[in-house]
């Protein structure tokens, strides 16, 4: 087995909520083990300020992270991409994992339901992590 650390992008439409958690998750979870990253189809100015709350309430900090946009290299370039609401905008090319989160969309929710998505978003996360282990 090959000791390079596998690639996983997280994709959002504003890249503002779902996929920053998301990727807020793997990063504390697994530490140095994946290559992680995130972006967005039609990205934000900034992070949603609920979803950097919702994630300091667990002890991790994503206020230095900015919404990126999505590149067909940043997909071409991951061995996993994980979707999050943003339809067909996302590039496919073979080989690539994919898998869609049907989550709900933080903009605009109140606090007790983006803490619902974050919950939600870190029980992937975790599930992915055990898949990634196990390869």
């Amino acid at each position: 087995m090959s000791e390079r650390k596998p690639s996983i992008l997280f994709v959002c439409v504003h890249n503002a909520g779902r996929s920053q958690m998301a990727a807020g998750y793997l990063r504390h979870l697994a530490a140095d083990r994946v290559e992680v990253r995130s972006a967005g189809s039609i990205p934000a100015d900034r992070i949603n300020p609920l979803a950097v709350e919702v994630m300091l309430e667990e002890g991790i900090d994503i206020t230095a992270e900015q919404p990126k946009v999505l590149t067909g290299e940043a997909v071409e370039t991951s061995d996993v991409v994980v979707t999050m609401g943003c339809g067909d905008t996302c590039p496919f090319f073979p080989g690539t994992r994919y898998e869609d989160w049907d989550l709900e969309d933080p903009a605009g929710q109140d606090l007790a339901t983006v803490r619902g998505i974050r919950d939600e978003i870190r029980d992937r996360v975790q599930v992915l992590i055990s898949q990634l282990d196990a390869r």
